[in-house]
């Protein structure tokens, strides 16, 4: 007897038990966001590299220093574009656009969201010293 209440009141209890560790474990999903990347695209151009820049360099020689231009107009051929985006996996986009302006074949100017540091002269470069333990032997 006792044996046949035991399995009526498991076998009642067990679908509603099921459903309710079914719902939990889907609501779940919610409450952990998957992992997203850091997302880069474009150009990354800094202070240091347009302080590098000098009225009347070349084509080439502005190529050099930036890389290649992620937007060269063929309409307008005296102006490339440098569009650099980084979007963090979770947070806003930021964007930076510069605009490198020709006269003829030669450097003129530069405009957009960064200007070469006053004077022309780059900030002091950043650096890392990493000191290793000398390993001695046994």
């Amino acid at each position: 007897m006792r044996c046949t209440l035991f399995f009526s009141f498991a076998s009642s209890i067990l679908p509603t038990f099921a459903a309710l560790i079914g719902a939990v474990a889907l609501s779940a999903c919610s409450w952990f966001a998957p992992y997203r990347i850091d997302v880069r695209q474009g150009n990354y151009v800094d202070e240091a590299m347009l302080a590098q820049l000098k009225p009347g360099m070349t084509r080439d020689n502005v190529r050099f220093v930036l890389g290649s231009p992620l937007v060269a107009d063929v309409f307008r051929n005296d102006r490339w574009d440098y569009v650099y985006r980084f979007k963090p996996g979770r947070g806003e986009a930021k964007q930076r656009t510069i605009s490198v302006f020709f006269n003829g074949d030669k450097f003129d100017r530069v405009e957009g969201d960064l200007t070469p540091p006053e004077g022309g002269q780059a900030a002091e470069p950043r650096s890392r010293v990493i000191e290793v333990p000398k390993v001695e032997d046994d």
